[in-house]
Order: structure tokens, then C-alpha cells, then sequence
């Protein structure tokens, strides 16, 4: 067997209401520190759903500061601006409290109030050294598996993304209640849920990094995602539902934290980018023409996905399948649907292409043409 490293956070907790005990599971990690600063979005903020864990930490003595003005693909003025908001109130510990936005750019903040390093020094892989500001995350949504990754996505000019990966961006403690999720709306738990079952499927097939735990973890983390999605959307109170969404999409996460992902994303990412289309839905849209370009070589890994399922041993057995959950859930299928038009192709393709990152991960190299083909495939 080949040499191969895996990390994750060093602490997890899954419970429904957690969120109101967090002062108490966080106790250890919180010591003598009392300056707490939360990191989250304003709809999150506007939803009651810090209001549980801010009451907790407040009732054990502590101040709590929140910054809520996160937004989606988070840019660098968001981020710098929560850090000289949590400079200015003292911060000497960060929660990131939402999406995969919020807990980014908290784990971003963490890094910046703790360190001397810069925003532009961190872009890349392993140029974010630390040290950092302890770390909590907490997700409400069941998705990017931010909790227990080391990356940071952030968006730079008008539409390019710039990734912070390095391991010194794992979090302190990961706190899943499945409570926090019961108001997420259908499209969202939709959408969501499939970005993390595309984490599984593609840090399955990686082409550098693969290895037996990271692949472990996400058959596991696909199996609890594939059983849950439809049920989580028609019933958004069902706990058991909820409750695997956001486990399966942590299990996923901590594979493609070990095993990163591929020209799913890569293609994905402009859409964020230039028409705003959630990150989620973005990948939902690209995942079953990238699954029929990589087929000639990673058949034999998608075929074991699919057996995983129940399904066809096949590309094609599992193409179908996410297909039928994207029409079951009712979310986009079509480029069309979200403002895209056959003009805008090549600039699509053109972009994704400085996604080298993760193409490189792919199990079959992509070109120019190739990611513009998989673009009108879905058109």
C-alpha cells in the first residue's frame, strides 16, 4: 500500500440541541478565555438560530460578539472586515456559525487575528502556517462539510475564487445539531445535500491522494446521504433524517479534506462565480457530464458506488440515480435555468480551466474542449 497521511478535527459532537449545551461542550476548549466572537449570515442571525448557543455562552459568563454579514462565495472586504471587527472587540475565540460561507471565512479569521500573516499570503495550499485563534464550527446546513475541512474558498475581483488549504485551518471542535436544520428550506436541503454526495463521489475517484480511509469514509457518508435527501425534503422536521444529512455530509467532507475533489467543482466554481448560482446547486448541474467524460477511467470506481447504492454496477447506474434525486427534489437541471446561454460557454470553460488545483485531481484530464462540451451537455 502507498504512504498516505489523514487528518480531521482533533473533537466532534452529534446531538439535536447542542447548540443551547455549547457552552458546556466547549468548556475545555473555552478555558479562561472570554471574548468570544461568532461568525455567521444575516439570515441565519434573523432565523433565531445562534440565539440558543449565544445564551448559553453568555449564561456561562462569557461576551459574545456576533459579525452577520457574511454572504454567499464570501469576498476578501467580508473577510477582512470580520477580521478588524473581531480585532476591535478582542476576540480570543471564533466560532463559525452557518454554511460553508460563514465557517470559511471564521476559520479565515482565526487564522488572521491569530497570526501575522496576511489574506494574500494564505492563498494556495499550505501557505496558511498559523498560528490561529482557537476554532468551533457549527453547520446549519448539511453540505460543504466546512466543520471538518482545511479549506477556505474566497471570492477575489468580481468572479475568481481563490482557495486557503492547509491543515492549520482544522477546527477546534465540530458541533452537528440537527435541530439548526429544520428550517432549511427544500431547494437548499436539495441542493446542499447533493454538493456532499458529489464530495463522496469525487474524493472516491481522486486521482492523487485516494486512500482507504478517506474512501471508507465516503461510502459511508454517500450511503447516510442517499437514504436521507428525499426523506429530509419532504419531511424538514424529520430528526433522523436531518440528523444523517448533516453526518453523512461531515463523513464526506472528511474524505475530500484527504482525497480533494475534482473537474466537478473546477466546472462548478465559475457558475458561483459569474452568475451567482449556489455553490450546491453549481455542482449538482456539472456532476452527471463530468461523470460520463471521467467513465473511461474511473468505471470501475463508479461502478463500485453505484453497488454501494443498491444500483447498477455502472457509470451509468449512479448518473441515473443522482439524476432521479435531482428531479425527485425538484431542483435546476438545465444551465438554461439559471441564466446561462450558449455565449456564455466559453467563458465558462475558459475559467474553469485556471481551477488547476482541482483538475489536477481528476481521474482524466480535461481540456479546454472537454470542459466546454461538458457545459452544453447540460445546457
Amino acid at each position: 500500500m502507498p504512504s498516505f497521511d489523514f487528518r480531521t478535527v482533533p473533537h466532534i459532537h452529534v446531538g439535536a440541541g447542542s447548540a443551547a449545551r455549547l457552552a458546556r461542550l466547549a468548556a475545555p476548549l473555552i478555558g479562561d478565555r472570554r471574548r468570544i466572537f461568532l461568525v455567521t449570515d444575516p439570515g441565519v442571525r434573523a432565523a433565531g438560530l445562534t440565539d440558543a448557543a449565544v445564551a448559553a455562552l453568555e449564561a456561562a459568563g462569557l461576551s459574545v460578539s456576533i459579525f452577520d454579514q457574511v454572504v454567499a462565495d464570501p469576498p476578501e472586504a467580508v473577510v477582512l472586515a470580520a477580521e478588524d471587527a473581531a480585532r476591535a472587540f478582542g476576540a480570543e475565540l471564533i466560532i463559525g456559525f452557518g454554511g460553508g460561507s460563514s465557517m470559511d471565512c471564521a476559520k479565515l479569521v482565526a487564522m488572521l487575528c491569530g497570526s501575522s500573516q496576511s489574506l494574500a499570503a494564505m492563498y494556495g495550499v499550505n501557505n496558511a502556517t498559523g498560528p490561529r485563534l482557537p476554532l468551533i464550527l457549527i453547520p446549519t446546513t448539511a453540505g460543504t462539510g466546512s466543520e471538518v475541512t482545511p479549506i477556505s474558498v474566497v471570492t477575489v475581483g468580481e468572479s475568481s475564487k481563490m482557495g486557503v488549504n492547509s491543515p492549520a485551518l482544522y477546527g477546534d471542535l465540530a458541533v452537528l445539531d440537527a435541530e439548526l436544520t429544520y428550517g432549511l428550506p427544500r431547494a437548499t436541503t436539495a441542493a446542499t445535500g447533493i454538493d456532499a454526495m458529489v464530495h463522496a463521489i469525487e474524493a472516491y475517484t481522486t486521482r492523487l491522494q485516494k486512500n482507504p480511509v478517506s474512501d471508507a469514509l465516503a461510502l459511508a457518508g454517500l450511503k447516510k446521504l442517499h437514504g436521507a435527501i428525499e426523506r429530509a425534503c419532504t419531511d424538514g422536521r424529520d430528526t433522523e433524517a436531518r440528523e444523517d444529512m448533516l453526518l453523512g455530509a461531515l463523513l464526506a467532507g472528511q474524505a475530500f479534506a484527504n482525497a480533494p475533489v475534482g473537474a466537478v467543482h473546477a466546472l462548478a466554481y465559475p457558475l458561483g462565480g459569474v452568475f451567482h448560482v449556489p455553490h450546491g446547486l453549481s455542482n449538482s448541474l456539472m456532476l452527471p457530464p463530468v461523470l460520463r467524460f471521467n467513465a473511461p477511467a474511473a468505471e470501475p470506481f463508479y461502478g463500485e458506488l453505484a453497488s454501494h447504492l443498491g444500483l447498477h454496477a455502472s457509470t451509468q447506474g449512479l448518473v441515473e440515480e443522482m439524476e432521479r434525486i435531482a428531479a425527485s427534489v425538484g431542483i435546476e437541471t438545465r444551465l438554461s435555468q439559471v441564466g446561462v446561454s450558449h455565449n456564455d460557454l466559453p467563458r465558462l470553460a475558459e475559467e474553469a480551466m485556471l481551477v488547476t488545483r482541482l483538475l489536477v485531481n481528476n481521474p482524466r484530464e480535461m481540456t479546454l474542449d472537454d470542459a466546454h462540451a461538458c457545459y452544453e451537455a447540460v445546457l
